[in-house]
């Protein structure tokens, strides 16, 4: 009656909220999903969920599949982890770079996880790189690099991670803080706190600014977002930031954050990896890690695609 598909389903409808969410991240149209869902209810007899709310509440049948699903679920990865080291697919080694300044805070706690069940894997993030770093993947100087900018490159393949929306983080006092969103003209007078990369590399440049011409009065670099956050809030700029990166601010009532444009800018993040190392098992935990990290401790994340980039 039940499958293991039903668990992950549930898990993947608590933690989005939204059937069209929990479709996106466990692959399936939104009209599979809920043909699998009236397909299990109907075999036992009850309702799993209330339909119609956001976010989804949960029956006592459903809530107790939940349970069931956290405690079947992990004990299912913990045994092919075994299973891989019982096949000798243990050793191996996991040097990866990050093109994201702000990925830390869910990066560090993927790595942490993943140490603890992968102790025989060589791990290190290697700082201070002077090279280009998906190029550094295809001459296995790296063996993964945290990416939201995909380049085609042979034999490398991008496994998406989730998507995320960039916010415009302005002064509570600030002008624009009472608006809905801003539009790219709204910067013409500004000065724009940008990390200290390439502009090529920053999507309020590529899918905000760069298509319609626009431009801010200045630019100014800053290392640090928590840097970024003081002279935003002191009215001394504004910064575009990944969605997640912002929560804590927001939530402290620090900053104001709008959305670029009405219908927002929204990418997605990828772990680039060899394709002659994507089979490894440790390599796809960490994958996997990675994605159920990251929705566990950020916010406004959405689920991606199971394809890779055009």
């Amino acid at each position: 009656m039940l499958e293991l598909r039903h668990l992950r389903t549930l898990i993947a409808l608590r933690d989005t909220g939204s059937l069209v969410e929990a479709a996106e991240r466990v692959h399936l149209t939104q009209s599979a999903l809920s043909h699998q869902i009236k397909d299990l209810e109907s075999r036992l007899g009850m309702p799993l969920f209330t339909r119609k709310t956001r976010p989804v509440s949960f029956t006592r049948a459903g809530e107790r599949l939940l349970t069931l699903a956290e405690q079947v679920l992990p004990q299912l990865r913990l045994a092919e982890r075994d299973l891989a080291r019982l096949a000798g697919h243990e050793q191996g080694r996991l040097h990866m770079a990050i093109e994201c300044h702000s990925c830390f805070q869910w990066l560090m706690p993927t790595v942490d996880h993943f140490r603890n069940h992968w102790p025989e894997v060589e791990v290190d993030i290697p700082s201070g790189q002077n090279f280009d770093l998906l190029p550094g993947l295809t001459r296995e100087a790296l063996d993964l690099v945290i990416t939201d900018n995909p380049e085609p490159l042979p034999g490398v393949h991008y496994a998406p991670l989730f998507r995320y929306e960039g916010l415009l983080a302005v002064a509570k006092q600030h002008s624009l803080a009472t608006r809905s969103w801003v539009e790219p003209a709204d910067l013409a007078e500004e000065t724009l706190i940008v990390y200290p990369v390439d502009h090529s590399r920053l999507d309020v440049f590529t899918q905000f600014l760069d298509p319609v011409g626009a431009r801010p009065r200045e630019i100014r670099s800053a290392e640090l977002t928590v840097m970024m956050m003081q002279l935003v809030a002191s009215g001394r700029g504004v910064c575009a930031l990944p969605n997640w990166a912002l929560t804590e601010y927001l939530e402290r009532d620090y900053v104001k954050a709008l959305p670029l444009g009405k219908d927002g800018v929204w990418s997605t993040l990828y772990a680039a990896v060899r394709e002659d190392n994507l089979s490894l098992p440790w390599m796809e935990d960490f994958i996997r890690t990675a994605r159920d990290t990251s929705f566990a401790v950020l916010s406004g994340i959405k689920p991606a695609g199971s394809t890779e980039p055009a």
